[in-house]
């Protein structure tokens, strides 16, 4: 990585780097008193620069694409919601038929993607995704030959009415994640990466059973609040959101490792009193929060598997894509 300009003289487009400070060893939930951020680490301009100063060589990272029409960006969406999925299958986030993702439409943002129920995530393609609206789950759109999970729909829409910067939700019921659950506990700040959600991760406190109506949808909603971009739901699972369904994902992976990681710290501290956790201390946290949380940032950060999963699927996962519209008559 290249330096910040600073060393020569130029101003650094990196935020602050803060000095170095001892990390504790207490085993107590961190952070107790969480620094106030911003909802948005950054401005557009500054995380752009800062993509560019992680690439060396030609053709540096970017982050969101544009497109030059709704449909253009919908097919991307939907090619990008089934290798979502298709890398959910090979990451084992399978429970019968538990797990959904939902993406805004970007012609009509009042209607929702949603995959269909009963349909193995690793045999997804983007022409299988169903088009709801928000207030009403009416199907408007896209695969009408399937249904989609009824508490999916309740969690997300609710979701999406409370949370208006939101454009895709990820809910699956892992392994980890539902392990870690069921302590009912936030992670802590144990390494680098899961500073990408410092301050960002809600805790339910309640479980509420099978999700069959939209109060509880809206309890989920009331939970997440206006600015987290992750919830560990009681003896549940995980959520995560995003501004794309590229950056809602590639949380969600950060968070099921993080637990599965805090779970094997844990295990190891039970073993041994004499090993004791030394936390990311807030300060170095919220820089890495600043450099590696923001929206483009994270979209960047999906595209390895993203393009992966695109790769090995061939020609059917985009088959039929280009006929995926919105039809609200």
């Amino acid at each position: 990585m290249r330096l910040p300009k600073t060393l020569s003289g130029e101003k650094s487009s990196f935020p602050s780097q803060p000095a170095a400070t001892k990390a504790t060893g207490s085993s107590a939930s961190y952070p107790a008193q969480p620094l106030a951020r911003s909802s948005e680490p950054g401005g557009a301009e500054e995380l752009e620069c800062q993509l560019h100063e992680l690439s060396m060589g030609p053709n540096p990272l970017t982050g969101i694409p544009t497109f030059a029409t709704h449909q253009e960006e919908r097919e991307h969406i939907l090619l990008h919601m089934a290798a979502v999925f298709r890398n959910w299958a090979r990451m084992g986030y399978i429970e019968g038929i538990s797990g959904h993702i939902s993406v805004r439409d970007p012609e009509h943002p009042e209607c929702i993607w949603m995959n269909p129920i009963g349909k193995h995530f690793g045999l997804l393609n983007a022409s299988d995704m169903v088009c709801l609206e928000i207030d009403t789950g009416r199907i408007v759109g896209g695969n009408r030959t399937r249904p989609v999970n009824a508490p999916g729909y309740h969690i997300h829409s609710q979701i999406h009415k409370a949370r208006p910067d939101v454009h895709s939700i990820c809910h699956a019921h892992t392994i980890a994640g539902r392990a870690w659950s069921a302590f009912g506990k936030p992670l802590d700040m144990l390494h680098q990466d899961i500073c990408d959600l410092y301050n960002s991760i809600a805790v339910d406190p309640t479980y509420g059973g099978i999700v069959t109506a939209a109060e509880e949808g809206q309890r989920i909603a009331s939970v997440l609040g206006k600015q987290s971009k992750a919830a560990i739901l009681l003896n549940h699972g995980l959520l995560t959101v995003g501004s794309t369904v590229d950056e809602a994902s590639f949380l969600f992976g950060l968070l099921d490792r993080s637990c599965e990681i805090q779970l094997r710290v844990e295990a190891a501290c039970a073993g041994n009193p004499e090993l004791k956790k030394k936390f990311v201390p807030d300060e170095m946290a919220m820089f890495n929060f600043r450099m590696a949380g923001e929206k483009n940032w994270l979209y960047a950060e999906a595209q390895p598997d993203i393009e992966y999963e695109i790769e090995m699927a061939g020609e059917k996962i985009r088959q039929g894509v280009e006929s995926m519209k919105v039809d609200r008559k």
